[in-house]
């Protein structure tokens, strides 16, 4: 291995967001002098905000109480439990008549306040700290707050770790593993910058596990390391179905023409790699595009091919895992969607026929579909996060007319059937990709044979000759590939009427990826 200049682990560039947290600790600070009694603090960090409130409480000179279902109420500075406190309801009671000055941190208490008589006692506790110094504070997700408190309630959101997090995290796991055992860092500076950006969107937990399984497996943190980041990060957004990460193996240089889309895609890379430059030269960053099309053209590979082009993480999202027969669930799914892919920012989020989300009517699920369409759609205005959207779509009739107005995305492109040139190139790409020399083969003549057949088919026809050419024992062909187009029917032909009227609806209103 080269020998590269080892830094300090957290030796990266920092971010202009890196004082989110210590804002965060000054706005409960100042809720809690406004006697605001309860503070909803949502997040599933419970251990970080549990960090963040003791020294908030530390810095007001109040004491520190952390409620569990485990354990009940207890001072954090004693460490032992107050007896009998593990039914909230009667750690409420006890913080009621103690009548003491404090901030008391209650945690995953959603399930417990959900009752009548719990959520009077909490509305009782939270009158008190009008007159008191301190509130309750209550963590977790999806709280429904008791009405009687709502007037006393404030409500704050933990962001996300940024760069800065993660890179003191890694170099808290360095120092406390290197007093144990030898460790070597084998990363130089663009190694670290790339490993805290695949960081991106984990929890710190998440991330201590996977850094510190990381070094202590072969006693050193290397570039390969990355991978392992990834395939955790990976198996974390896959959990709950709803978007899958997907790796990128495509490039521009595996779709054939679409010139148009290549050079607009260009135009904007810099964005991606300079966000700091484009910022204070006042570009946003992209929205993104929607690729309408025959289906097989290609939409799908530009997908992929962007998040490989602009080396950027690739969500896709499926729309038929949204949706739920229970009443609200839909829209938590969404929800839940949306948030991991801010969390994983910057990222390119693909939504693969995406009419399918949202064509459904008021009849059909119950407005469902249309309230989801809402939500989408106020997303797509209020997002929170460097998200670059690529959705693709079959059939532009289905497509909510909302989808089309201006503004909602950058750029609509629409991606034709390949002409001759294309098609020559589309066999190349496919060929070579197998392992076949494309100098082997006529391809203008199986260009010319191919009119009307799209990027899919064509490789379907390759894929076909050579399974012919396995099962015979020969060589592939340009004779077996000409007797495999002949026993397709593109759809084109299938299809002509409907290709006709897309064409026609698409000249006017797109522009064209070639």
């Amino acid at each position: 291995m080269s020998k590269k200049k080892r830094p300090n682990v957290t030796e990266t560039k920092k971010e202009a967001h890196g004082g989110d947290h210590f804002d965060l600790t000054n706005e409960v600070s100042l809720l809690i002098r406004s006697r605001y009694g309860l503070i909803y603090l949502e997040t599933t960090e419970e251990e970080r905000a549990e960090s963040l409130l003791k020294h908030l409480a530390d810095d007001l000179g109040l004491p520190f109480f952390i409620w569990t279902l485990n354990n009940g109420l207890q001072r954090s500075d004693l460490g032992e439990s107050i007896y009998g406190t593990t039914e909230i309801k009667v750690a409420l009671s006890h913080i009621a008549s103690s009548n003491l000055a404090a901030i008391y941190h209650l945690q995953n208490a959603e399930s417990q306040i959900a009752d009548d008589i719990t959520g009077a006692k909490l509305s009782q506790v939270v009158l008190q700290f009008t007159d008191l110094e301190g509130a309750l504070v209550v963590t977790g997700k999806d709280i429904n707050i008791p009405l009687k408190a709502q007037p006393h309630t404030a409500y704050l959101k933990l962001p996300p770790p940024d760069r800065q997090d993660y890179a003191r995290l890694l170099q808290e796991i360095y120092n406390d593993l290197s007093a144990r055992m030898q460790i070597q860092i084998e990363m130089d500076k663009d190694d670290l910058n790339r490993l805290l950006n695949n960081l991106n969107g984990l929890t710190l937990i998440e991330a201590e596990k996977v850094l510190t399984k990381a070094m202590v497996e072969d006693g050193k943190l290397s570039p390969e390391d990355i991978q392992m980041v990834i395939e955790a990060k990976k198996a974390i957004i896959e959990r709950d179905g709803l978007l899958e990460y997907f790796p990128v193996k495509e490039s521009m240089a595996d779709i054939a023409d679409m010139a148009s889309l290549k050079n607009w895609l260009v135009k904007r890379k810099s964005i991606i790699t300079e966000p700091e430059r484009a910022k204070d030269f006042g570009l946003p960053f992209p929205k993104g595009i929607l690729l309408l099309g025959i289906p097989g053209s290609g939409k799908s590979l530009c997908a992929k091919a962007v998040a490989m082009e602009w080396d950027l993480p690739l969500l896709r999202m499926d729309p038929s895992g949204l949706y739920n027969k229970y009443i609200g669930e839909s829209e938590k799914n969404f929800k839940r969607a949306m948030e991991t892919a801010e969390k994983m920012s910057p990222v390119v989020l693909w939504i693969d026929e995406i009419e399918k989300a949202f064509a459904s009517g008021e009849s059909e699920d119950s407005g469902v579909s249309q309230r989801v369409l809402g939500m989408f759609l106020t997303w797509l205005q209020d997002r929170k996060g460097d998200i670059f959207i690529v959705a693709t779509s079959n059939d532009v009739m289905r497509l909510p007319p909302e989808f089309l107005r201006k503004g909602r995305f950058d750029e609509i492109f629409f991606v034709d059937l390949p002409d001759s040139e294309v098609r020559a190139a589309i066999f190349d790409i496919h060929l070579r990709r197998r392992g076949r020399t494309p100098d082997a083969f006529d391809l203008d003549q199986l260009a010319e044979l191919t009119d009307g057949f799209s990027g899919a088919e064509i490789e379907q026809v390759v894929v076909s000759a050579l399974y012919t050419a396995f099962s015979e024992n020969t060589s592939l062909s340009t004779a077996l590939l000409i007797e495999e187009i002949k026993k397709t029917n593109p759809l084109s032909k299938t299809r002509a009427e409907d290709i006709v009227f897309l064409r026609q609806w698409a000249k006017e209103r797109t522009v064209s990826a070639d």
